[in-house]
């Protein structure tokens, strides 16, 4: 009779066999043959940060946020798919914040009307419907003398009615918009992301750090974001992101690959 551990001690764990995502990435670079500088340069990571996530050290990265992102353009850059790698990093850290839907708040705002534009159309066209109304009361009311001397004074109510018109001219009518979002709220902004080619990691938080987004685009997918004060972004493969702030399209230049970190406010476009 031998005293020792039983069959389930024996067993190897399956978590602890699993290599860290730091050493798989790690070993990934080395086969491709790149340096720590080299996959800096493609992915905007600095050369610290990639050598602490090597070595499984994410505090560096600043934040859960900030370290998914970390990990999938790392993994870009060595040839591993990204998404194993982010799952095991939910997995170990506590797994990330739902998303918050922003596309229902900025179709409430956007028909909202404005309660501070007068609108100067309409009090026009109530004042001269006023002013007809009273002269063709004064024509058809009483008896044919009274008739008469009122249709005389019709002229004086006609003439005066042109000199009141220009005095305020009834605003144009502005042009139809090619786009939804050049209806933004001005006491707002708002943010739309558009993926036109390939696929894109976004995040997004409101200016008191509520996560509005965190998660992966695919081409032709786009989200609206908005809030009071600022956005702060975070995009993956920038290059293949369009850009628009309150409503006006972002001209800047990203390279395919490239992380970016913005942020936008009210008098915007130009990156925080």
């Amino acid at each position: 009779m031998s005293i020792g551990n039983s069959p389930e001690d024996d067993q190897p764990s399956i978590e602890d066999d699993r290599p860290s995502i730091g050493r798989l990435l790690h070993q990934a670079r080395i086969e491709s043959g790149l340096t720590a500088d080299e996959v800096s340069a493609t992915t905007r990571v600095r050369v610290p940060i990639v050598h602490a996530i090597e070595q499984d050290d994410f505090a560096r990265s600043g934040g859960d946020v900030y370290a998914r992102g970390h990990i999938r353009m790392i993994a870009r850059a060595v040839g591993l798919d990204p998404d194993p790698l982010v799952a095991q990093y939910d997995a170990e850290h506590g797994g990330r914040p739902a998303p918050t839907p922003a596309a229902p708040l900025f179709e409430a705002e956007r028909i909202r009307a404005d309660p501070r534009r007068p609108n100067w159309t309409a009090a026009m066209v109530a004042a001269i419907v006023a002013v007809v109304g009273f002269v063709g009361f004064t024509l058809f009311s009483g008896d044919d003398k009274a008739g008469s001397g009122q249709v005389a004074q019709a002229p004086a109510a006609e003439k005066s009615t042109p000199a009141k018109a220009p005095a305020k001219p009834a605003d144009p009518k502005p042009d139809p918009s090619d786009s939804a979002i050049a209806a933004v709220p001005k006491d707002k902004v708002t943010v739309k992301l558009s993926v036109l080619d390939d696929k894109s990691w976004i995040s997004a938080k409101s200016h008191n750090g509520k996560m509005l987004f965190d998660g992966t685009l695919a081409k032709g997918e786009s989200k609206t974001f908005q809030d009071d004060e600022r956005i702060d972004l975070i995009l993956g493969n920038a290059g293949a992101i369009e850009l628009y702030v309150n409503g006006k399209k972002v001209e800047d230049r990203f390279d395919t690959g490239q992380v970016e970190r913005l942020s936008y406010t009210k008098g915007d476009p130009q990156a925080g």
